[in-house]
């Protein structure tokens, strides 16, 4: 058996999905709406970590479960963006998403359906692939939502069976990041929702912002948090600084998956070196770059390295550990 090459990150998706968007001229109540040809991407958060990642030339192996049918599309897309992969067998067919793309309105719909049912055997199988391979890895990202049948602390064990990576990054929400945030992660990266619902405060005003990220890093053993923030940029937050970066104008073709992009382009900055601007700066041009492709089309090179040059990073004065 041919040996390997060398694995920078390791990406985990424990609920894949074949997305597929496509446009209406107008969305329209109880009527036949005539679309657009429908394109498939492969989708779920830590496949499209590491479809970005590849696209910046970053080595990276994606573990996922997949099955029926659409599993062997959502294979065959994963393969197309050139991504290697472990693919975990499943007995349930791998669930479909799917975005509609108002012309009128510009407002984009996005339908998501339930994962496909895991038994303990398959989600058990994904963090064995993980823990086999993770040694190897400079970072592991865990990513996405949990399908039915995977339990709430699913990521806490992806986190416990990673550890032979230097560094775990987790990008997920609700009791599914508490869990992992008690088996202690490298980096975070919450929408301001997120971190808000995680530290339990409802005000988005920067000093509060602040405050409850240092109640976060007395709580939990984290390293980084990167909030991101949308169309007002983004925060990255450690124990010692604090670091802020503006958003981009852009009008949207489609937002989804722009907080991938933005964890993908971050984590392809922080592989090369430890500069936690230029990784922030290189996150918010990747999520910026999202913006810019239909359906889940994601960031591309070119458009994260344009626009990298045009996010401004400054320190938060008056910050204190």
């Amino acid at each position: 058996m041919a040996e390997m090459p060398p694995i920078q990150i390791v990406t985990l998706t424990i609920n894949p999905a074949v997305d597929i968007s496509t446009s209406v001229r107008k969305m329209v109540p109880f009527t036949k709406m005539r679309c657009a040809e429908a394109q498939r991407d492969p989708g779920g958060g830590g496949i499209n970590v590491a479809r970005v990642l590849t696209r910046l030339g970053i080595d990276t192996i994606a573990v996922y479960p997949a099955g029926g049918a659409t599993g062997q599309i959502l294979a065959a897309l994963v393969e197309r963006e050139s991504v290697r992969s472990i693919v975990i067998p499943t007995s349930n067919d791998t669930r479909e998403d799917i975005t509609i793309f108002d012309e009128t309105t510009r407002e984009q719909f996005r339908l998501v359906f339930p994962g496909a049912l895991l038994s303990e055997f398959e989600w058990q199988q994904c963090l064995d692939a993980l823990a086999r391979i993770s040694s190897q890895a400079g970072f592991v990202v865990a990513s996405g939502s949990l399908p039915p049948g995977v339990p709430a602390d699913f990521y806490g064990k992806a986190v416990r069976a990673s550890k032979g990576a230097a560094r775990v990054i987790v990008d997920t929400t609700g009791a599914a990041l508490k869990a992992a945030l008690d088996a202690g992660v490298y980096l975070i990266k919450p929408n301001l929702h997120e971190f808000q619902d995680l530290a339990g405060i409802g005000t988005e005003d920067e000093p509060s912002l602040l405050e409850a990220g240092r109640k976060l890093f007395d709580r939990y053993s984290i390293e980084i948090i990167a909030l991101s923030l949308g169309s007002q940029g983004a925060l990255l937050l450690t124990r010692d600084i604090a670091l802020r970066a503006n958003g981009l104008p852009i009008e949207p073709v489609s937002v989804s998956g722009a907080g991938d992009s933005f964890v993908g382009a971050m984590v392809s900055s922080l592989a090369r070196d430890d500069n936690l601007e230029a990784a922030l700066r290189y996150g918010v041009a990747g999520g910026s770059a999202a913006l810019l492709s239909p359906g889940t089309g994601l960031c591309l090179r070119e458009d994260i390295h344009r626009l990298a040059s045009s996010v401004n990073v400054t320190a938060i004065a008056g910050r204190h550990a």
